[in-house]
């Protein structure tokens, strides 16, 4: 990973700060404070952070404040997200449409960034390739 690449940030660790987890919050604003400058969400993250929010201006400023950017999905991402649900669903899955991690695991895919996470299961199954820096 190159010094200057963004790192895609995980709902989970952004909520961890934000509702100041008791476990898991210190962990995830450490590993924030090493990217300053370089975390970005894309739409999936930031439609995961709305669920809560009482209006768009509120997500939009806790983005400012932590100092995180915002990146669409690149059609590449959303080929990629399709490829690994359908491998999904020849195994074992049973959702009949792609879950988040499909379109945030692409993302990092398809732009050759790293994703900052506690939840690295589908991560490492559909996107073995893709840099997790998780605990």
């Amino acid at each position: 990973m190159t010094s200057s690449c963004p790192v895609l940030v995980d709902s989970n660790v952004l909520l961890d700060v934000t509702e100041k987890d008791e476990h898991w919050a210190d962990w995830s604003q450490d590993q924030m404070s090493l990217f300053v400058g370089r975390l970005v969400v894309d739409p999936i993250v930031y439609s995961e952070l709305c669920y809560e929010a009482g209006k768009v201006e509120d997500v939009d400023a806790v983005l400012i404040a932590l100092g995180i950017g915002f990146e669409e999905l690149p059609r590449q991402a959303l080929f990629l997200a399709s490829q690994a649900f359908r491998l999904y669903r020849e195994g074992v899955g049973n959702k009949t449409a792609p879950l988040p991690d499909f379109f945030i695991g692409a993302h990092a895919a398809a732009q050759g960034i790293p994703i900052l996470t506690r939840d690295a299961g589908r991560y490492r199954t559909y996107f073995p390739a893709v840099e997790l820096i998780c605990p």
